[in-house]
């Protein structure tokens, strides 16, 4: 049985939130996630929306596929929005489906960069509708997970880990395991080093520069090495993030309407 909304008819959908179903939001977006893997990692977030709507009868909003802007604004066909313009798509949303019948919301965002719109937009929309709208930022959660489920130091970060076993998993299809590689030097920005996406390190501290993702991470990998990562590890991160998702949608729905 399908639960994504697009592929039910009307009638179905209206019955099936107006029985109290959770509608699932996933978000992500196109850019670089190093040369072997996909860059919509919007996929990543429906597949996992899709396991989650199985396991606790929600349904599934196609999927927002663009991140808000952070350093991928110039990677060929990434597409990113102003953080204004992505809270806003976010509100108009959630207000759509508030004005329609729909009590409960969940947001599964796999970008970083829209992790402020999306916090923002649920401020927003509790003072206007008085209702809480939990978002899982998938990334944080399956990043905080990574070490303690086995996962390599050196595979975690940008152009890695948790993306990289996550789409192993659910997508090997679109995934390229020969094409995983270390990082590369990174060059100085003002001649200082580079110490994160968007930092530089100086006098023991450090400050912030905005840069582009070449900048940081050339190629898109920002972490020691890709190639630790592995399907078995994404599905042990995939379980962990179903089982947080079908949770929350319990919570919301043991709460008052």
């Amino acid at each position: 049985m399908t639960h994504r909304i697009a592929e039910l008819t009307a009638p179905e959908v209206a019955r099936r939130l107006g029985e109290g179903a959770c509608a699932i939001l996933p978000m992500g977006s196109l850019e670089t996630h190093g040369p072997q893997a996909p860059m919509g990692d919007y996929l990543l977030a429906e597949a996992l929306a899709d396991r989650i709507a199985a396991g606790s009868g929600g349904l599934v909003l196609p999927a927002i596929p663009f991140g808000g802007e952070d350093y991928f604004g110039m990677v060929p066909g990434g597409i990113v929005l102003t953080p204004g313009l992505l809270q806003a798509v976010v509100e108009e949303v959630c207000g759509n489906l508030l004005r329609t019948g729909c009590s409960r919301i969940l947001i599964l965002n796999g970008h970083a960069g829209s992790i402020g719109p999306v916090d923002a937009a649920a401020r927003s929309l509790r003072r206007r509708h008085k209702v809480l709208i939990p978002a899982m930022h998938l990334w944080r959660i399956a990043g905080a997970l990574h070490a303690e489920l086995g996962g390599s130091a050196e595979s975690l970060g940008h152009g890695g880990d948790p993306v990289w076993s996550v789409a192993r998993h659910l997508r090997p299809d679109l995934c390229h395991p020969e094409r995983a590689r270390t990082r590369e030097a990174v060059p100085p920005v003002l001649g200082l080093p580079v110490a994160n996406f968007g930092t530089v390190r100086v006098a023991g501290v450090e400050v912030s520069v905005p840069m582009e993702v070449e900048e940081v991470a050339p190629g898109g990998v920002a972490c020691a090495d890709s190639r630790p990562g592995s399907a078995e590890h994404g599905a042990l991160l995939t379980t962990r993030l179903v089982e947080a998702g079908i949770a929350t949608i319990a919570a919301l729905k043991a709460a008052a309407p």
